[in-house]
This record gives C-alpha cells, sequence and structure tokens, in this order.
C-alpha cells in the first residue's frame, strides 16, 4: 500500500464529510557510518561456519597489523581460518587503488553476525525425515592505515602552539576523527 520511504497519514476534516489518507514523503536517511579515507573495508556474507567458532578466532586478532594476521591465519589448525584469510587479504588488496601503505594496516574493526540457517531433510527409516541445520555467519572487516597521517603530524609538529590551537579549533567539526591518539608534545 505504502512505498518505503513514505507513509500514510489520516487526513481530518472540519465538515462532516469522511476522512482522507494523503501520502506524506519522508526524507532518506543515511544507513551506517560515512566511509574513511584511511580505511579499507570488506564482508564476507552466508560463511558456512558457526557464528561462535568464528568468534572464537576473531577476538585474539582485533587491533593486530596486516602481516601478523595473515601469518597467524595460515598457521592456526580451525576451519573458519580461510574464509577469514580472504576477507582480509580481499579488504588489503585495495589499498593499492586508495593509495596507502599495506605495511601500516592494522585491524580496527571486526564482527560476526550470525546469518541464515539452511536447512536440509535427510530420509531416514520408515518414510520419515531428519532435519539438519547448518548455521551461517556474516563478518564485517575494517582496516586502518596507521601512516595515513603521519605528514600532517609532522606539519603539526612544527607550528608554534598558538597556530596549532587554530588549526585544531577549524578541525574539530570535521567528519573524520583525525586527531584521534594524537599528542603533540610527545613528538
Amino acid at each position: 500500500m505504502a512505498k518505503r520511504n513514505s507513509f500514510w497519514v489520516k487526513r481530518l476534516r472540519r465538515t462532516s464529510a469522511p476522512a482522507q489518507y494523503i501520502n506524506i514523503k519522508t526524507p532518506r536517511l543515511r544507513r551506517g557510518r560515512r566511509k574513511r579515507n584511511d580505511e579499507l573495508y570488506a564482508s564476507g556474507q552466508y560463511i558456512s561456519i558457526s557464528p561462535d567458532k568464528a568468534r572464537r578466532l576473531i577476538d585474539p586478532l582485533r587491533g593486530c597489523p596486516y602481516r601478523f594476521i595473515l601469518t597467524l591465519l595460515e598457521l592456526m589448525p580451525y576451519r573458519a581460518c580461510y574464509p577469514l584469510f580472504k576477507l582480509v587479504y580481499s579488504a588489503a588488496a585495495s589499498s593499492d587503488r586508495k593509495g596507502l601503505n599495506k605495511a601500516g594496516l592494522f585491524v580496527k574493526t571486526i564482527e560476526v553476525n550470525k546469518g541464515a540457517t539452511r536447512k536440509k531433510v535427510k530420509p531416514r527409516a520408515r518414510g520419515r525425515s531428519y532435519l539438519i541445520k547448518r548455521s551461517t555467519c556474516h563478518i564485517k572487516l575494517a582496516l586502518r592505515d596507521a601512516t595515513f597521517f603521519d605528514d600532517f603530524n609532522y606539519y603539526m609538529h612544527d607550528l608554534i602552539p598558538s597556530d596549532r590551537q587554530k588549526v585544531y579549533d577549524g578541525m574539530k567539526y570535521d567528519p573524520y576523527d583525525i586527531l584521534e591518539g594524537v599528542r603533540w608534545e610527545e613528538k
């Protein structure tokens, strides 16, 4: 009856005429976060492994460098290693296109969500059937380049404190969190 981006409202009249329904358009909302210039994203859907088994594997990988993760996944004996290896490798493959350094990549976020359950029927004795359930999962991954803002950090280090504060104040309302975790006095 109604479209996805609209809803129906009952319009009442002051007269004795019956009420009418009118269609009012609603503004489209942006889904998710805005993508950053220093991050690479990859997602694998309907991976044929239980979400709990995949979570057991990804918990030690958060915050680790890209090269370390590849060697770790090659040596681990779990079945979920190969799909996760392909996902990490796929995310890092787009670093050349974005101009990022593969040596500076590390895992910022990685999450596993439950996917659809595939169901099969296995025939049993006396004409009965037995339901086999195979769980799937969705994995989302974000890699960040730690060296992306190094030139900016060196530039800020050379400024006098008053100019540094002006630049910082101008960037407060920037959608990207450039100054995350940076202390200029330590450099």
